[in-house]
């Protein structure tokens, strides 16, 4: 193993039920009950629950029918984006008098680089603990963190003492952490591929870790290499302040199933729009336009077309979407349709971040202040 390689110190802060939390610090009448947002009327689904709804299973992306009837007390809020993209801001803006690599996921976590921090900080799980800490009393919202050598194991970290903890998994534990972490905590293995490792004897990362390279690439395909380097502790992906976004998508769950291709070119035309507004607010453009049919039983499909000229027209946007309407007959009424574009013209600058990567090897002899 090369030891002379530097080792990242890489903290992943996620905040806990971020939606559910803001409403329930804005509105101190639902504190301490379970709530979901978003989820309310006849084909609502929800988009976070509070910690106290999840006792009782509700969770998101789950149908607003069902996580009532899974618990009869729950209470729906509608969604404020503009509230909880106000408060990420104001996280996002702590997190850079420490360091300025950090790669937001999402509205409500992030990756922060603080291997060489603003203040000075030799260890990087006091960095979060103060971070969290003043989220707490600046916001009035709970943050947990993993701490770690790299991106991944930071991740899986991050979800070990939630909410409101943290965890640190210091350079010569993390072997040992991932040989003894269950397949399913693997980030990046979703529910699919841990049933086919359940198949194949793997339940564990001790398990993954005696399969050889060739067996994993066989049976998942690219992702074996993936799985084969992470639980060894290799992962290459440094902490990118301008992470390059792959996709740009609008999407709406209609009140009634619609039956008929008519019925839908009113709605595509609505979401062709919104797809042209954020390509216009994000400055970007596309070649790939991917409709995405829900189905009233819940089976989905997608059809896509790249272009060869890059495109962010709402009416150019629109009838590519209606030709793959058109391209074959729906299998049943639908019950959401959406527009993404891909394959971006950011895409061109991903060789330049790549190329700053830098191989990581982990070894149990490497200690210092983490």
């Amino acid at each position: 193993m090369d030891l002379d390689v530097p080792i990242r110190k890489i903290i992943h802060v996620d905040m806990d039920a971020f939606y559910a939390s803001v409403e329930q610090m804005d509105n101190p009448v639902l504190k301490g009950k379970p709530i979901a947002v978003g989820g309310g009327g006849k084909r609502g689904v929800i988009s976070a629950a509070s910690y106290e709804a999840r006792k009782f299973g509700v969770k998101s992306a789950m149908s607003g029918r069902l996580a009532e009837k899974l618990c009869p007390e729950l209470i729906f809020v509608q969604h404020r984006f503009e509230r909880y993209k106000d408060i990420s801001k104001r996280i996002r803006a702590i997190f850079f008098d420490y360091t300025d690599l950090v790669e937001p996921l999402s509205l409500d976590e992030a990756y922060l680089d603080v291997t060489e921090n603003k203040i000075g900080f030799p260890s990087a799980t006091l960095i979060a603990q103060k971070i969290r800490e003043r989220i707490h009393y600046e916001i009035g919202l709970t943050a947990s963190a993993g701490i770690s050598i790299n991106k991944f194991v930071a991740k899986v970290a991050s979800d070990y003492n939630k909410p409101n903890g943290q965890k640190t998994v210091n350079p010569e534990d993390v072997l040992e952490f991932l040989e003894a972490l269950d397949i399913r905590k693997f980030y990046g293995v979703g529910k699919v591929t841990a049933e086919k490792m359940y198949q194949k004897g793997i339940f564990t990362g001790k398990d993954l870790k005696t399969k050889p390279l060739d067996y994993l690439e066989e049976n998942f395909g690219k992702s074996g290499k993936y799985y084969y380097h992470v639980v060894r502790g290799i992962h290459n992906s440094p902490v990118k302040p301008n992470r390059i976004r792959k996709s740009l998508a609008a999407e709406r769950t209609f009140s009634n199933n619609l039956s008929s291709e008519i019925f839908m070119l009113e709605k595509l035309e609505q979401i062709a729009q919104e797809v042209a507004r954020r390509l216009e607010n994000s400055r970007m453009s596309g070649k790939t336009v991917t409709l995405k049919i829900k189905y009233s039983d819940f089976t989905l499909q997608t059809r896509s077309k790249t272009l060869p000229y890059f495109i962010n027209d709402k009416s150019v946007i629109l009838d590519t979407a209606k030709d793959l309407l058109y391209q074959e007959k729906l299998k049943n009424s639908v019950r959401l349709l959406g527009i993404s574009l891909s394959n971006l013209n950011t895409s061109k600058n991903k060789a330049n971040l790549d190329k700053h990567d830098t191989k990581q090897t982990v070894s149990v002899q490497l200690k210092f202040d983490f």
